[in-house]
């Protein structure tokens, strides 16, 4: 385990002077529960205090970034990149969910995978670098993995509204609606095929763990194929 959380840490660009903290944040509530180790040495403490280092960074970041925007707008950004979906995006990103520490129950129904647990995994490793490294430390993890490629993040898990927007500007009567294709898996770790239909026409298509997931995937490439349809 102390290998592959070195490739973790060169991953992230940040070298722990305590790799206990470090484990504690890749240890999740059911290895605990399974292996016997204190509650308070799973990684949710570090979860509460990412969380909060989480919402000042990104507050002060969009604070300076968009001097002329309202408090309003301001929460509803930091809403869509600090939510669960887009934690968890970034989260894969770095491919956090094969460092995990999980339970057997918790690993046999998908659990490295699911966006609740990468996404309080995330934050837990918020709190850890904050903890052995400082706020410095943090904000710049913060900055390269969470706030980086903001229009893409918010794009993709707000691409259902997005994409009614887009649909209502036209000012067309065609009808946006979203089909389930099939489902594959077992009841814990099914995988949905979807498609985005405009007037009864495929425009994208997408897959994912739950319908919702899938629908925001074919909503995200359907803007991407009527924006280029715009374009030319």
């Amino acid at each position: 385990m102390n290998h592959d959380l070195k490739r973790l840490e060169e991953r992230i660009r940040y070298e722990f002077r305590d790799k206990k903290l470090l484990r504690q944040a890749m240890t999740h509530s059911s290895f605990a529960n399974e292996h016997h180790i204190e509650k308070k040495d799973c990684n949710e403490r570090l979860e509460f205090l990412g969380d909060a280092v989480l919402e000042v960074v990104s507050s002060d970041f969009l604070y300076h970034q968009y001097p002329d925007k309202p408090e309003g707008e301001l929460t509803k950004i930091r809403a869509s990149l600090v939510c669960e979906p887009t934690l968890a995006y970034c989260a894969s990103e770095i491919g956090l969910g094969k460092y995990l520490l999980l339970g057997n129950g918790e690993e046999s129904t998908g659990g490295r995978s699911r966006d609740s647990v990468v996404s309080d995994a995330m934050e837990a490793l918020i709190g850890a670098i904050y903890l052995d490294g400082g706020f410095a430390n943090a904000k710049e993890f913060v900055c390269r993995f969470v706030l980086s490629d903001m229009e893409h993040k918010q794009l993709f898990y707000d691409s259902k509204t997005i994409l009614q927007e887009i649909v209502q500007a036209e000012d067309t009567e065609q009808v946006l609606e979203y089909e389930l294709l099939g489902e594959a898996g077992p009841d814990h770790n099914k995988t949905f095929d979807v498609r985005a239909l405009l007037g009864g026409k495929e425009i994208g298509r997408g897959s994912g763990r739950t319908k919702k997931a899938a629908e925001q995937v074919a909503a995200y490439r359907g803007i991407i194929k009527l924006r280029e349809h715009i374009c030319t």
